[in-house]
């Protein structure tokens, strides 16, 4: 076959055309050459600069083969602060909590609705308010028809497993509740040494016992007889650091030559402890409830009523966050060796904040950072290493996401968000405000307190006293020293932030006043 060559026809309206088309094959052969070339090093360039991007897609798609499983660990009173990668306190180390910041992701700006035991449990397992929950105190009884979110993931298929501190409702009862296959739990505190276990029904005590160690020990033994054709939920709730402290006897002592940063707050000016003055620390704009605070029971001059002495309390403190950070070395540790961290995210949290002498103050309760802010990390489940997230969370978000995580609606009633796409650097409309509430209780000296918290302001409103509220430029002023409730020009951000609680409160069903009975004071109602 004779091959043509275009120079060889005459010129004419044939060799226009054919002239026409050879240029518009060759084009479109080029075109598409390149195109697949840039499409090569689009993919490869993808691969490179995204890779967190592209583990979330093969992640994604393993999860709709095999269901994830979640293990969420609950401290108690652990403020957000203490944790050794937070390099606030030079002695304390943790390097179990800090292998989940930098191997997972540390949500820094994790807050509680209710900074006290039973209201912060409840709004956890809840995903609601304690305003809707109406668990308000640690004496309050739970209302009939209460649904745990745990009781979702049972009903899809989970073996769910609660071990550890319950503390919600009548604290003489430690039954099993509804939404868990396994149970382990006692009444209500509980203790640290020799702990009597209800079982799943049965009563046993474990004599020259560590209740710490003994919970973890059960988490790990639900573990190795779970049924590992079904995922798992194990939410494991720790007793520690609530006080009284009685440390688990590894390394008694071992801080006790440390020297303890004091708080700049924990003396007002002119007092011969005090390390600033009063331009640094505004003390006399302080509420009066404060003031009197420091002698109370909740107080620095008079600590649980005189029973602890400050230096030592904090160095208990410390030891108990040593031992907690164990037991999670030791569910991290059995999950790696059983190859199951890529499909189980670890969530940590506190239950609620503690202060440790700022203002003076002792306990939780209040609406100071101290109080209402907790540690909360994650690791597994594909998350991404070394991540940090600067969003706000809150205790009613938990239920939510891990119903999210396990591919499970959230339930309308339910206050909370899910942070799941968060947890995997994923863009998401969130919130930039918190709303706390804390209701007072007949034998501690916090009133109700209501509080809103943005990036740049916190303004606190008491009710049910005469007294001076509170108003922080958060951003420039931290540590809360200056209150900015009576200076002119902030008086418009106080007039906002107000309307703004009385917008949430009215929005969420939070305008009544709760007036309930109490457990443990029946006598004291009236």
């Amino acid at each position: 076959m004779k091959i043509i060559n275009i120079t060889d026809i005459p010129f004419s309206p044939l060799k226009i055309l054919v002239t026409v088309l050879f240029f518009m094959i060759n084009y479109s052969n080029y075109a598409l050459k390149t195109h697949l070339k840039n499409r090569h090093l689009s993919l490869l360039e993808k691969k490179c600069e995204n890779e967190n991007d592209i583990l979330d897609e093969t992640y994604q798609n393993k999860v709709t083969k095999e269901k994830m499983n979640v293990v969420f660990i609950l401290s108690d009173d652990h403020r957000y602060d203490f944790m050794g990668f937070m390099d606030k306190i030079p002695f304390l180390k943790t390097p179990n909590m800090d292998r989940m910041a930098t191997e997972g992701v540390h949500m820094r700006n994790a807050f509680v609705s209710t900074s006290l035991c039973s209201p912060s449990r409840t709004s956890i397992l809840t995903g609601q308010y304690a305003h809707n929950h109406k668990v308000i105190r640690n004496s309050s009884p739970l209302p009939k028809g209460t649904v745990f979110f745990p009781v979702y993931l049972q009903n899809n298929g989970y073996q769910t497993a609660f071990i550890g501190k319950w503390h919600i409702g009548d604290h003489k009862d430690d039954d099993p509740r509804p939404g868990f296959d396994f149970w382990v739990s006692f009444k209500g505190q509980g203790v640290y040494h020799n702990p009597t276990i209800n079982l799943n029904g049965k009563k046993i005590t474990h004599d020259s016992s560590y209740v710490t160690d003994v919970l973890t020990n059960y988490a790990i033994d639900f573990l190795k007889h779970r049924d590992k054709k079904n995922p798992f939920f194990l939410y494991l709730s720790h007793k520690a650091v609530h006080g009284e402290f009685a440390f688990d006897g590894r390394k008694p002592g071992e801080f006790a030559n440390e020297k303890i940063p004091y708080p700049k707050t924990m003396f007002p000016p002119n007092h011969k402890y005090a390390t600033v003055t009063e331009d640094e620390y505004n003390f006399k704009h302080l509420p009066q409830w404060v003031k009197n605070a420091r002698r109370s029971r909740l107080g620095v001059d008079n600590m649980w009523l005189g029973k602890s002495e400050y230096e030592e309390f904090y160095k208990l403190y410390c030891e108990e966050i040593i031992s907690l950070d164990v037991s999670i070395g030791t569910v991290l540790d059995y999950l790696e060796q059983e190859k199951l961290m890529d499909n189980t995210i670890i969530i940590y949290m506190g239950d609620n904040g503690f202060t440790l002498g700022e203002h003076g103050l002792i306990d939780k309760r209040q609406a100071y950072e101290e109080s209402i802010r907790v540690p909360l990390i994650a690791i597994g489940g594909g998350i991404p290493f070394k991540t940090v997230v600067d969003e706000f969370i809150m205790n009613i978000d938990i239920g939510p996401t891990i119903l999210d995580i396990c591919g499970i609606a959230k339930p309308e009633y339910m206050d909370g968000a899910s942070f799941k796409n968060l947890l995997y650097q994923k863009s998401t409309n969130w919130k930039d405000t918190i709303f706390y509430e804390h209701f007072w209780e007949r034998v501690y000296p916090v009133p109700t307190v209501h509080a809103v918290r943005t990036s740049n302001y916190k303004y606190i409103r008491y009710y049910g006293l005469y007294d001076l509220n509170e108003l922080y430029d958060i951003e420039n002023d931290p540590l809360e020293m200056n209150n900015l409730i009576s200076d002119p020009r902030y008086a418009q951000v106080a007039i906002e932030l107000n309307k703004a609680i009385s917008n949430w409160l009215s929005t969420t069903g939070g305008v009544c006043l709760h007036l309930k009975g109490d457990y443990y004071l029946p006598h004291l109602d009236y």
